[in-house]
C-alpha cells in the first residue's frame, strides 16, 4: 500500500512538473512574439532547421509535376517507372486504364511510401499533395504544361543516406529516365498519319504485322532487320560523316507479296509513327515541305506507288527555270528528292523514308542512287519458306504430309502470299485447307500454260464450275438429276 501511495506522489510531481514547463514554455513565446520581431524570429527558426538538417543522417530530393509552367519529364519518368516497381500489398493504391488495349496501370496514393534499391542503395519514395489554391507565386509553379492552373500540386519525395547522394543525382536519376523511357517506347500506341491539305491527321495503328508473322524469305528479312538495328544505334556516327540521320527503302514486286505487311511491320519493330503521304493531295512544292517538316522524329514517311501516283514533273539538265511560269511550284521530282537528301532532309532525325512501287523499271534513275533508296528489298512470288510460315499463321502447325506437294508445286507456279494465305483462310480444317491449297495451285498451274492469269476468286469459282459438271455427268442416263441429288 505503501508503494502504491508513493507511486500516486511520483505522478502528481511529473503530471505538476509538466504544466509548469508547459505554462513557462507558453510564457517564454509570448514574451518572444511581443519583443522579438518576426524577421528574427524566422532567421532563427530557419537557423535551427538548418543545424537539424546538417546534423541528419537522410537527405531528400523533391521532384515536383510542373516546373515553372511546362510539364516536369522528370516526374513523369519517376512515375512510369514507380508504376512497374509498386508493391501491390501497400493499402491504398491508385488504379487506372486509359486504353482497351492497355492493362491496369498501378501507382502510388498520396501520402504512401515505397522503397526501390538500385545498385545495393536503398531510395524511399512518397507521393505529396499540397493544395495550391492560395498561392499566388509568380513563377508559374502549379500550372500545367497547357497553361491552366491547378488546385493542387503534386510531387514525389526521395530520401536516402546522405552517403548515396553521388550515386542519386548521377546513377540512379538517369537510370529512372532511361528505362522510363524504354517503358514509354514499348506501351505506347502507335499512330498512322494521313495528309489533307497542309496538316496530318492522326489515327491509331494496330497492324499486327511483325517480323515473325511477315511471309517472307529469312535471309531478306533478317538483312532488313540488321539494317534497321545499325541505323538506329547509329545517331554520332552520322553526326562524325555529316550526313542527316535517316534511311531510305524502295520496296519492289507484284502486287500482294507482302510491301504494306512489311511497312507494319518496320514500324512495330522500331516503334515508330507512320506518315502514310498521298501525293495526290498536295499540289504544290511550298506544301509538301510544311507536310514534311512537321513530321515528328522517329518515323516512317510512305509514298506507296511512287511509279503511278502522281506524274512528277521530270527534271531536265540545262532546263532554265522561269519566274513567270505559273506551274513552278508545282509538284516536281526535284521537290521530293530535296527532301530525301537535299538541304530539307535535315529537317528531322530519325526518319525512314519508303517507296513502294510494282514496277521498279518505270521510276527515274535519280530516285534510285544509294543516298536516296539505300537499300532495294525485292518483294517476291511466294517460296516455300513464305509458305510454311503462312501455315503457322493461319492453321499453328510446323509440318503436314501435304507440305513436300505443296512446296513442288509453290516452286513452279508464281503464286502471290496473298493468294495463299486467301486459299487457307476458307477453311478451319487444316487437312480440307491443304488439300485446296493443292488444287488451286494445280489449277493455277495449268492456267499458267494456258497463258492466262486469274485471281483466287477465278479459280475457284472454276474449281467450283468442274465439281458441278463432274457431278451431273456422273449421273445415270436412265435417272432424273434431280432424282440423283436426292
Amino acid at each position: 500500500m505503501a508503494s502504491y501511495d508513493k507511486a500516486i506522489e511520483s505522478y502528481k510531481r511529473a503530471v505538476t512538473t509538466a504544466a509548469s514547463l508547459a505554462a513557462s514554455a507558453m510564457l517564454v513565446r509570448g514574451v518572444v512574439n511581443e519583443l522579438v520581431p518576426y524577421e528574427v524570429r524566422d532567421l532563427l527558426f530557419s537557423g535551427v532547421g538548418y543545424l537539424r538538417s546538417r546534423m541528419s543522417s537522410q537527405h531528400m530530393v523533391i521532384i515536383e509535376e510542373t516546373e515553372g509552367w511546362t510539364n516536369n519529364q522528370l516526374y513523369d519518368a519517376v512515375r512510369t517507372y514507380l508504376a512497374t516497381r509498386i508493391n501491390t500489398d501497400m493499402q491504398r493504391l491508385r488504379v487506372s486504364r486509359v486504353d482497351e488495349t492497355k492493362s491496369m496501370m498501378f501507382s502510388m496514393e498520396e501520402g504512401e511510401e515505397m522503397a526501390d534499391v538500385h545498385e545495393g542503395s536503398e531510395f524511399r519514395w512518397r507521393l505529396v499533395c499540397r493544395d495550391n489554391s492560395s498561392s499566388s507565386n509568380g513563377n508559374g509553379n502549379g500550372r500545367g504544361g497547357n497553361g491552366n492552373y491547378r488546385l493542387e500540386v503534386r510531387s514525389f519525395e526521395m530520401s536516402f543516406h546522405k552517403k548515396h547522394k553521388d550515386k542519386a543525382l548521377n546513377s540512379y536519376l538517369p537510370h529512372i529516365l532511361a528505362t522510363a523511357k524504354k517503358i514509354k517506347d514499348q506501351d505506347r500506341t502507335l499512330k498512322i498519319y494521313m495528309n489533307e491539305g497542309e496538316s496530318w491527321f492522326a489515327i491509331d495503328l494496330h497492324h499486327p504485322s511483325t517480323f515473325t508473322t511477315l511471309a517472307m524469305d529469312h535471309k531478306q528479312k533478317q538483312s532488313v532487320m540488321d539494317d534497321l538495328e545499325r541505323f538506329i544505334k547509329r545517331k554520332e556516327y552520322y553526326k562524325k560523316i555529316g550526313k542527316a540521320w535517316k534511311r531510305g527503302y524502295l520496296l519492289y514486286g507484284p502486287p500482294g507479296t507482302g510491301k504494306s505487311s512489311l511497312i507494319a511491320a518496320m514500324a512495330n519493330y522500331l516503334k515508330f509513327d507512320v506518315y502514310d503521304l498521298e501525293l495526290t493531295e498536295v499540289n504544290w512544292n511550298s506544301t509538301l515541305r510544311r507536310l514534311l517538316i512537321g513530321m515528328t522524329n522517329r518515323s516512317i514517311l510512305v509514298i506507296e506507288d511512287i511509279d503511278c501516283t502522281l506524274e512528277l514533273q521530270q527534271r531536265e539538265e540545262g532546263q532554265e527555270s522561269s519566274k513567270s511560269n505559273p506551274s513552278e511550284d508545282k509538284v516536281t521530282l526535284s521537290g521530293l528528292l530535296n527532301f530525301v537528301d537535299g538541304l530539307w532532309s535535315t529537317s528531322g532525325e530519325e526518319r525512314i523514308i519508303v517507296f513502294t512501287t510494282n514496277y521498279k523499271e518505270r521510276l527515274d534513275p535519280a530516285l534510285l542512287r544509294p543516298g536516296r533508296m539505300d537499300m532495294h528489298v525485292h518483294m517476291g512470288y511466294c517460296c516455300p519458306e513464305s509458305f510454311r510460315i503462312l501455315a503457322s499463321n493461319y492453321h499453328s502447325i510446323d509440318n503436314h504430309a501435304t507440305y513436300p506437294e505443296i512446296e513442288e508445286l509453290i516452286k513452279e507456279v508464281m503464286v502471290t502470299p496473298a493468294e495463299v494465305a486467301e486459299v487457307l483462310m476458307r477453311n478451319d480444317d487444316t487437312d480440307v485447307a491443304l488439300e485446296g491449297l493443292i488444287q488451286f495451285l494445280k489449277r493455277k498451274k495449268d492456267v499458267g500454260k494456258e497463258g492466262k492469269a486469274e485471281n483466287v476468286e477465278q479459280v475457284v469459282k472454276a474449281e467450283e464450275t468442274e465439281k458441278g459438271m463432274t457431278k451431273k455427268n456422273d449421273v445415270p442416263e436412265n435417272q432424273d438429276p434431280q432424282d440423283a441429288s436426292k
